[in-house]
């Protein structure tokens, strides 16, 4: 059986606060793929503090979808791909309604393959234009 098919709140599937660690994990192997640390990302994105990347990473929160765009930008993935995992976690129930056949199946690593390697200059991008290095 599938991630998807047992994620269900309220019906024996994941809470909703364990979907959120899910998520939060997802996003913090996403972050050290790219080879950013917390503040790196958080500059990136304009957030005033890095602790709410922290927040997001443990599962305290989520992230706010009008900025799924800038988001899926600073972690080098196309914003489709980045909202198509992400749904998985904010709302299995509406992602298994939309994709039924793949929400029975584990995020395949294949759907972001293109995107999983960040360039590693954008570690250097960020220390050159925000004075961190």
């Amino acid at each position: 059986m599938g991630f998807m098919e047992k994620a269900n709140p309220g019906k024996g599937g994941p809470s909703t606060a364990a979907l959120r660690r899910a998520a939060g994990q997802w996003l913090k192997k996403r972050r050290e793929e790219c080879s950013l640390s917390q503040r790196d990302l958080a500059k990136i994105l304009g957030l005033d503090y890095y602790t709410f990347v922290s927040q997001l990473e443990t599962g305290r929160g989520r992230i706010p979808p009008d900025r799924y765009v800038d988001w899926a930008k600073a972690l080098q993935m196309p914003p489709k791909d980045f909202v198509f995992i992400l749904m998985r976690y904010y709302d299995p129930i509406t992602f298994r309604i939309l994709f039924p056949e793949e929400g029975k199946q584990v995020v395949s690593q294949q759907r972001y393959k293109n995107a999983a390697l960040c360039s590693k200059s954008t570690k250097e991008k960020i220390h050159e234009t925000s004075g961190l290095g």
